[in-house]
């Protein structure tokens, strides 16, 4: 085995054990605006119980597991990616494994995506051992395209996994431009408000033609009402300011997914209380949607008191997710919001609160660094899931295993081919 593999399966051990609790002492501790290295914290049913210089440390009369970090060592909320197909796509190539687009009609209102993940995935290992506890997974397709949900990455069965249905509803601006595509919306959510005036009319067919059908008209109730925020791709700053009106006149909450030139209307992003999930990484003009492009596009809405989320979309680079926060405070994010980015504030943008930070009351997915966590360096030398050691091996390190020592390996080195031997050509051509 090698070392690498060594350390991470000895570091997970050492946070396991018998007690009724953990306290975690030494290295640093990310709070939610900072960091800091005087504190220890006690962890007990799941929960975060004590945080303090110095906690007490027993737990219903017991002592508790010391867990002793090194100097250099972080302890971290656990990371949340957002946007996700983790669990709903295994291999971009092949469509049988596309579970996140349902098809279909272009109003897809009452789609559950979490009915389509799967815990099982190989995916979810590789992501977890990069500190990445939960994800909000999100549906595509279609001009509605359904309901987001946040799992945790912990469980072999939805029932296990699976914390919170409906935490947004997915949309686009499709419909031939963006303009078309809110006119579109608009008439959805005035069609399921008439639904919903009156419920009657409609079963007894006595309603004018409604955009969609009963189910989707069901499932877009908590959106009108405002229980439910609506999360709509967009980069373009047009498309962008349009979406503030459109969010301000219809009374809903809204998300900018993508935001590459959101920075152009930061204060009113801010005022409007619209969060951004974005990918650092979207920082130049590529395409006639982002000519005002630009890497510090963070940073600027962070400082106009934009809640910013920072994501890649990508199940299969979810493990990316922190070295992309890194980027952001590269580009003048504080490091405080870029961890922030990745951890608290998708939780208080999509629920559950109790998750992503270090506070007293919070679920207990924590993640133990050898470093600060926005560096490359760095890694996950353990990782919690509600104050349990969570299994950091996958599929990738078993097969590596079954295959390192096949017998007669290594093989001798194959002969190279003699060279050609050198021909001169006959004057005459022969």
């Amino acid at each position: 085995m090698n070392a690498l593999l060594i350390s991470l399966l000895l570091s997970t051990a050492v946070s396991a054990g018998p007690g009724p609790c953990k306290v975690f002492t030494g290295g640093t501790v990310a709070l939610p605006a900072e960091a800091r290295d005087d504190l220890e914290v006690l962890v007990a049913d799941g929960l975060i119980q004590r945080i303090a210089p110095q906690v007490d440390r027993s737990w219903d009369g017991e002592a508790c597991r010391i867990i002793s970090l090194e100097p250099d060592a972080w302890l971290t909320p656990g990371l949340i990616h957002v946007g996700s197909t983790l669990g709903l796509l295994e291999i971009g190539g092949e469509s049988s494994t596309h579970n996140h687009d349902a098809g279909g009609e272009p109003v897809r209102a009452a789609h559950d995506v979490a009915d389509a993940y799967d815990p099982t995935s190989v995916a979810v290992p590789v992501a977890r051992r990069e500190g990445i506890t939960s994800a909000v997974i999100v549906p595509g397709g279609g001009m509605v395209a359904g309901q987001a949900a946040w799992v945790q990455l912990e469980g072999r069965t939805q029932a296990d996994a699976v914390v919170r249905h409906g935490v947004a509803m997915g949309a686009s601006l499709s419909g031939g431009t963006p303009a078309e595509g809110l006119r579109l919306l608009r008439e959805l959510l005035d069609d399921a408000r008439a639904f919903a005036t009156d419920r009657g009319a409609y079963d007894g067919n006595r309603s004018r033609s409604l955009a969609a059908g009963r189910m989707e008209l069901e499932a877009l109730q908590p959106v009108i009402q405002g229980r439910m925020p609506l999360i709509v791709g967009a980069n373009r700053s047009a498309d962008i300011e349009a979406l503030i009106r459109f969010a301000r006149d219809e009374e809903v909450g809204l998300i900018i997914d993508g935001g590459a030139e959101a920075w152009l209307h930061a204060p009113a992003l801010a005022s409007a209380g619209i969060a951004v999930v974005l990918n650092p990484l979207t920082q130049d003009p590529s395409s006639f949607d982002q000519p005002h492009a630009r890497h510090d596009n963070p940073a600027l809405l962070a400082a106009a008191g934009v809640r910013v989320i920072i994501t890649n979309h990508s199940a299969l680079f979810a493990g990316h997710l922190r070295q992309l926060a890194g980027l952001a405070w590269r580009d003048g994010m504080d490091h405080a919001q870029a961890l922030a980015a990745i951890t608290a504030t998708p939780a208080l943008v999509f629920g559950p609160e109790d998750r992503g930070r270090i506070a007293h009351g919070a679920r207990a997915d924590l993640v133990i660094w050898n470093g600060d966590p926005l560096e490359l360096s760095s890694w996950a030398t353990s990782v919690l899931i509600e104050g349990r050691s969570v299994d950091t091996t996958t599929r990738h390190d078993a097969l590596f295993e079954r295959y390192r020592d096949l017998p007669g390996l290594p093989l001798p080195a194959l002969p190279l081919p003699a060279p050609p031997s050198p021909t001169l050509a006959s004057p005459t051509g022969e």
